[in-house]
């Protein structure tokens, strides 16, 4: 059985004081949830990461970064190395966010550069895939689906792949309001898995989970978990209240 994990992606939202407000906040709500049997994880921006690895410090919630580098370290202005990630207490790390893609260029071989990386410094990566707009009308979802998952997971062994979490974003969901149905959702998610299959082996795919994101919310979160192949969520805008947070959690049962 797959434990479901939750993922919040602040992007850039929330200075160091908002971050701590939220997470005090946000604890004691989660302390007040029965049956709560998932991974939590909070994602802010770089400069609240001390802080709240200090505040997440004996809690349930797992503490991870936005993004990173590919190399340990260097001349690289403006970017942040794995072991300064992993040595303030980050567990996992997103990867190949879509607004990574698009904003900045990065390429399924720079997803693959950091996926290798992060296993080589014990942070579990939360690799993003998805489709824009245009793909899904042409009908090329798979076809997009499968290049990322082929080359952003290139190189990786089963034992790694077990350890790994994939995140569905369809480009189009993403802070525009409109989500994918939760069928839609475990179609792909379905995909991704079979692609998994294919890479790694039936165990190794069968053990990764795959979240759904793209606005997901506390009235559509429920109905997504409830799919056999949706394992979570990856949430953005959702995630930056406290309250509409711990409800999409509960919702993972």
């Amino acid at each position: 059985m797959r434990k479901p994990v939750m993922a919040a992606n602040w992007k850039m939202h929330k200075t160091v004081s908002q971050a701590a407000d939220f997470t005090r906040d946000f604890v004691n709500r989660l302390d007040e949830i029965k049956n709560q049997d998932c991974e939590v994880i909070i994602c802010p921006p770089f400069i609240a990461l001390s802080t709240l690895a200090e505040l997440l410090e004996g809690s349930n919630v797992y503490l991870g970064a936005q993004n990173m580098h590919w190399e340990d370290e260097g001349a690289y202005t403006g970017e942040i190395s794995p072991g300064m990630l992993s040595q303030v207490g980050c567990r996992c790390v997103i990867l190949g966010h879509s607004e990574r893609r698009q904003y900045f260029q990065e390429k399924d071989e720079d997803v693959n550069r950091k996926v290798l990386t992060a296993f080589r410094y014990n942070l579990t990566p939360i690799v993003c895939v998805g489709e824009v707009l245009e793909e899904r009308k042409a009908k090329n979802t798979e076809q997009v689906i499968r290049r990322q998952v082929e080359k952003g997971l290139g190189g990786l062994t089963a034992a790694q792949v077990h350890e790994l979490v994939v995140a569905y974003e369809p480009v189009w969901a993403i802070g525009t309001g409109h989500t994918s149905s939760p069928e839609d959702a475990q179609q792909v998610n379905t995909f991704i898995r079979k692609v998994l299959e294919e890479m790694f082996g039936k165990n190794a795919a069968g053990a990764v989970r795959i979240q759904y994101g793209g606005s997901v919310k506390p009235g559509n979160a429920a109905d997504l978990m409830s799919q056999q192949d949706i394992d979570g969520a990856l949430v953005g805008g959702a995630s930056l209240d406290a309250a509409s947070f711990a409800s999409i959690v509960e919702a993972a049962g």
